[in-house]
């Protein structure tokens, strides 16, 4: 599943991450994963890939004022903190267009199961 494109994460005009041919597939199936859980599972979420040494290059965390997005490779950048429903809504979005990109290609949209329990949108 090595299909990369450059990742951008914006809190407005912000940038807060960017990053060139990033595994943007990886990415979105991991999220996939964590949008399946239920709230009492939910958790941190800190994106463990085979393309980079360390976890975290994306991670999202919750603090007391709501959910932040960011990376170790910016440690004090962090998006300002909405709540789940927000972040929910933006991820389900990624990983749709991400979804939608990898048909378009020609591979399978399968690789990056659907949000609603499916392989398919």
């Amino acid at each position: 599943m090595d299909i990369e494109a450059d990742l951008v994460i914006r809190d407005g005009d912000r940038v807060v991450l960017a990053e060139e041919q990033f595994p943007v597939a990886e990415l979105a199936r991991a999220l996939v994963g964590r949008l399946r859980r239920s709230d009492g599972e939910r958790g941190d979420f800190v994106f463990d890939s085979m393309s980079y040494p360390e976890p975290g290059v994306v991670r999202m965390v919750e603090s007391a004022e709501g959910w932040r997005g960011g990376s170790v490779f910016e440690p004090d950048a962090w998006t300002s903190p909405v709540t789940w429903d927000v972040l929910a809504a933006e991820l389900g979005r990624f990983v749709a267009a991400v979804r939608g990109d990898v048909a378009e290609i020609g591979a399978r949209p399968g690789l990056i199961p659907g949000l609603r329990g499916t392989a398919g949108p």
